[in-house]
């Protein structure tokens, strides 16, 4: 049976899920769903009364249907890795698990987008991104019916759960000569605080965090007195350094500017630290010391790749005694041939010492407000192999 509404007015909609936000959508209490910065033209169309139906990208398999009571005003972190800001508060009519989710191929011959086995895989574009309107609302019917059966009669059916866990691909560019070609890209998530090894200094994994916030900290504290705004890592929003809730430090923003592609925002919504004025990105700040070297300079070789014109101050911000090791791979192939800009050419390495003893200079003389982002250039350090004898 279909919800309780008009279903002249009523509309269908796309909704598309990972297993890792499906789950966070349900244990937030299934009661807010959302959609990307990008898409909030298109969402702008959703009304109350419209069904979201739920897909699960990976293992293609519809798991939901959820009616729009309205536009949400919530900004829980409901999702760890990822925002959607554009948020509808919904009402649950079909809530599944994903191994007993209704498979994509019950669908084949009974919807517009997989009218036969040609279309499998591709759907003709139609579960690429969402939201996305059904062109025909007895499509929608079909699947919500099978929703509806399916929850009565749950059948598990098994499913791989390397695909269940499966990150997105988000859309990027590629030169070939003079030609851009589309490309997909995966942007990995921060890595959790790792074990030191025989090549690390040994360090205590609490300590090392707590300095990790620590320099965030003075890192965003900074950024604030020269009159910048601020802006955290996403996930790292709601952690707390000697009181203060990082994600609420004053000057911070909620939502980046939106000029860059998919890949691009996520990759730089993942960087630890990022000085703005209005919509220019200033600087960017990766503060290593309880993950690999490598890691944080992956995700700038990411950015430089994903935007090779982009002129924005790069820094690595790591302890002493790491200097070495930042040298040695920033010095890597992987690094120096960067097709764009040679990462040592525009990434500086600033020590936890020197950028400590900048930040209580500055403030013991009062005289952050008179800055310029570009004043840590001198500080900072560059490793150009070329320079070396």
């Amino acid at each position: 049976m279909l919800p309780n509404q008009n279903k002249n007015h009523m509309r269908y909609w796309l909704n598309l899920f990972t297993g890792t936000t499906w789950q966070e959508f349900r244990e937030a209490g299934a009661t807010v769903s959302g959609f990307s910065e990008r898409r909030r033209n298109l969402a702008s169309h959703i009304q109350t009364g419209d069904i979201l139906l739920c897909y699960l990208t990976g293992v293609m398999r519809w798991i939901g249907a959820l009616e729009v009571v309205g536009p949400s005003e919530d900004t829980r972190p409901i999702w760890k890795n990822q925002n959607f800001p554009v948020r509808f508060e919904v009402k649950p009519l079909v809530l599944l698990d994903p191994e007993c989710g209704v498979p994509m191929d019950k669908l084949t011959g009974q919807v517009a987008f997989y009218a036969d086995a040609k279309d499998a895989g591709k759907f003709k574009g139609f579960v690429r991104g969402s939201p996305n309107r059904f062109k025909r609302n007895e499509d929608g019917d079909f699947i919500l019916n099978l929703l509806q059966e399916t929850s009565q009669h749950p059948v598990p059916r098994p499913l791989d759960p390397r695909k269940l866990a499966r990150k997105p691909l988000f859309k990027a560019e590629r030169r070939d000569g003079t030609r851009v070609v589309p490309a997909l890209v995966s942007v990995p998530d921060k890595e959790p605080p790792a074990e030191s090894t025989a090549s690390d200094p040994p360090q205590d994994e609490a300590v090392s965090t707590t300095r990790h916030l620590e320099i965030q900290y003075h890192l965003l504290a900074l950024g604030v007195e020269m009159g910048l705004e601020v802006w955290v890592a996403r996930n790292d929003r709601s952690r707390v350094w000697n009181g203060q809730v990082l994600g609420a430090i004053p000057r911070m923003v909620q939502e980046l500017p939106t000029q860059f592609n998919e890949a691009t925002q996520r990759t730089i919504e993942l960087i630890d630290v990022l000085w703005l004025k209005g919509n220019s990105i200033l600087a960017a700040f990766e503060v290593e010391c309880t993950t690999s070297i490598y890691s944080g300079l992956l995700r700038m070789s990411d950015l430089l790749s994903l935007q090779p014109n982009l002129d924005i101050k790069l820094y690595l911000v790591a302890p002493d005694e790491r200097h070495d090791k930042v040298k040695q791979e920033i010095q890597r192939p992987t690094f120096s041939l960067l097709r764009s800009k040679p990462l040592h050419k525009v990434c500086g390495f600033l020590s936890f010492s020197k950028l400590m003893e900048k930040v209580n200079g500055i403030r013991q003389l009062g005289i952050a407000a008179s800055l310029s982002p570009q004043f840590l250039e001198s500080t900072a350090e560059y490793f150009d192999p070329s320079a070396e004898d």
